[in-house]
């Protein structure tokens, strides 16, 4: 291709990418929705990760052995808060998974043999009550040690602290019950899965394929609006306009795919493996998704019906695909017919990447079929568009 024709072909998609930047519309459904389904999703169907858990707890011994039990439970971390309304804003806002307030009386109590009174805060609406268990097995831990403590004072007469002191020695002398965990069957999700993994994959390629399917409707539009007829008026042949619309619905669809994976990376730190298989990935199914566009875009005449057609098709493969729903949820025989959709190898791909550690090697096989469907989109669209084009 001369130098020419190339100028021509990044001018048209420069001014694809430039329209669809304009249109604020898109702001939402591009930047902020994205996002949003990425953290309903992941907390619907992501693993334990780690978690913050705020206690607001007093400086006597117990409250201090509250704490250190509840640092000793695995993926769990603790931050210390003097202020129990702060630390229930801090809940409330989702920077903590959960919050313990603990009770001044807690000596007294335990003491005495009463119920330790806690107050375990938890939004309703994320997973920081799966902790309720946690935060209970700690203070079970604590409260065991003080009764025993406190039924030896009763029976030496001694203090409470050296009748402690003296159950923790014996504690530390007694050998300890070792328990060895074994997962019996596959994982669902794999092993050690961060609360975001599952679906920030998933949802990548979902709006990926969607906004690259719904710029179909700027490519009738300028056809509507003349602008491709005024570009064949001019010294410019039908397959530099053919590929300079190919490459703006390829570069809309790779902008939003950019965005979601630097997003997901600086907001919920989804750690995306391998950066050259993950972009390889995003190329290769953006690919496809252009070429989808570029067919819808040929075969309707109006911008409305295209739209419409984009979205329920968007939304349909990507629920086939498994972009919606994790694909290991599904039944052999509706995995099966996945394989026919280019969403699940994309999504499988992604979980490679994500879930199990893979590398560019390891998603060979998901680029191979990805580009042929590509391939194949493309040259039937190109095709079409340019009967469009030529034929008016």
């Amino acid at each position: 291709m001369r130098g020419g024709a190339l100028a021509k072909v990044l001018s048209i998609a420069g001014s694809n990418l430039r329209r669809f930047l304009r249109d604020r519309s898109n702001y939402f459904f591009v930047f902020l929705f994205p996002i949003g389904l990425i953290l309903i999703f992941g907390l619907s169907f992501g693993g334990g990760g780690g978690a913050s858990i705020g206690v607001s707890a007093g400086g006597d011994e117990l409250s201090l052995r509250f704490v250190e039990s509840l640092r000793a439970r695995p993926g769990v971390t603790v931050e210390r808060y003097d202020d129990p309304a702060e630390l229930r804003e801090r809940v409330e806002r989702g920077a903590l998974a959960a919050g313990v307030v603990v009770s001044e009386d807690l000596a007294a109590a335990l003491a005495s043999g009463e119920r330790a009174g806690l107050t375990f805060l938890a939004s309703s609406s994320g997973s920081g009550s799966r902790y309720i268990v946690t935060v209970m097995t700690a203070m079970s831990e604590v409260s065991e040690r003080v009764r025993a403590a406190a039924y030896l004072t009763q029976r030496t007469g001694s203090t409470l602290a050296d009748a402690l002191a003296r159950v923790e020695a014996a504690a530390r002398a007694t050998p300890t019950m070792s328990v060895a965990r074994e997962w019996v069957g596959e994982s669902t999700f794999g092993d050690d899965i961060q609360t975001f993994d599952v679906s920030a994959g998933s949802q990548l390629v979902l709006f990926v394929f969607l906004t690259g399917l719904t710029s179909a409707a700027s490519l009738i539009q300028s056809r509507q609006l003349g602008v491709s007829r005024r570009m064949l008026g001019s010294p410019t042949s039908p397959v530099t306009i053919v590929l300079g619309e190919a490459l703006g619905r390829y570069v809309v669809a790779v902008f939003q795919g950019v965005y979601i994976l630097l997003a997901t990376w600086l907001i919920f730190g989804v750690d995306w493996g391998d950066p050259l298989a993950a972009l390889a990935l995003l190329a290769v199914f953006a690919a496809v998704a252009a070429g989808a566009a570029m067919l819808v875009g040929s075969v309707f005449k109006n911008d409305q019906q295209a739209s419409g057609v984009s979205i329920m098709l968007g939304l349909g493969l990507a629920a086939l695909g498994g972009a919606m729903v994790p694909l290991e949820i599904f039944s052999p025989a509706i995995r099966n017919v996945a394989r026919f959709i280019p969403h699940s190898w994309a999504v499988d791909g992604y979980a490679v990447l994500l879930r199990h550690g893979g590398g560019l090697v390891d998603v060979l096989p998901q680029l191979g079929v990805l580009l042929l469907f590509a391939v194949a989109l493309f040259a039937v669209a190109a095709w079409r568009f340019r009967v469009t084009l030529v034929e008016g």
